[in-house]
């Protein structure tokens, strides 16, 4: 039996641990449910910061425009055809003029004239024709000139250099066409054009070790000398060799490629 001083000294030691900070600590270490948060947060930290590393990691080794998936970079010299201008000039004007042809040859034969119903269809038709005839024309001379060419050399061995030309249709819409082998540009007879993509190769010594590329094709194997886009992105033409025994290529075309180019050589570094 406790006596009633020695029973108030028991609370009043009991209510002092109940409040003491050790107390708490101590409920919280022993305590199951506090310690499975604690672990469990100190494990998803971890894990947290981990994977975010890795793919940071990741990202920098696989990105698109990073260094290791990059063989080639882009020469600080841009050619720029000192014609665009010109060359735009006349095609604005060009489908002016035919836009207005056809407009008015339909009053030729509508209008009260002396003339005889044969003589005006003769009449509209010579004016549809010659305008017709010029616009293509213009069409024709002006679809290879190359506004603007970029050059993107090799970063490392085994990369052959590209080269990356735009040119424009008649209604001033871009093609931007990329070379993957310059070593297919070759000279053309097409009159208004220096260059042409070459419709058979034969590989050579000096062309393998100069380019490092397609060494030793396998025969009947296919491979994409140049692609041609539109402004969007979208392509709309290849450029495929097909390898042959004794590493000749035969070339044919994909699409519609832009396959004729007329530059300024004396302006290309």
């Amino acid at each position: 039996m406790l006596s009633p001083l020695q029973l108030a000294s028991a609370r009043a030691a009991l209510y002092g641990c109940a409040q003491s900070p050790g107390f708490s600590k101590a409920l919280t270490i022993t305590s199951p449910r506090l310690t499975f948060r604690s672990n469990t947060q100190s494990k998803s930290t971890r894990h947290f910061y981990t994977s975010t590393s890795r793919r940071q990691e990741e990202s920098q080794k696989s990105g698109p425009d990073s260094k290791s998936c990059r063989h080639v970079k882009e020469d600080p010299y841009v050619y720029q055809g000192p014609l665009t201008a010109a060359f735009r000039r006349l095609k604005i004007f060009s489908l002016g003029s035919f836009g207005l042809a056809t407009t008015l040859s339909p009053f030729i034969l509508m209008i009260q004239s002396n003339l005889p119903m044969n003589a005006r269809l003769a009449l509209a038709s010579i004016a549809l024709g010659t305008s017709g005839l010029s616009t293509g024309l213009v069409a024709w001379c002006a679809k290879p000139y190359v506004t603007t060419m970029h050059r993107f050399r090799p970063d490392e061995m085994g990369s052959a250099e590209e080269v990356e030309l735009t040119t424009y249709t008649l209604t001033l819409r871009p093609r931007i066409t990329k070379v993957y082998d310059p070593s297919f540009l070759i000279e053309t007879r097409r009159p208004l054009a220096k260059w042409e993509l070459a419709d058979r190769i034969a590989l050579t010594q000096n062309r393998t070790d100069a380019v490092g590329t397609n060494v030793h094709p396998a025969p009947g194997q296919e491979e994409t000398v140049a692609e041609t886009r539109d402004s969007k992105g979208e392509i709309v033409g290849r450029w495929v060799v097909k390898w042959e025994e004794g590493g000749v290529g035969i070339c044919h075309e994909v699409g519609h490629i832009v396959r004729y180019f007329n530059v300024h050589e004396e302006l290309l570094q």
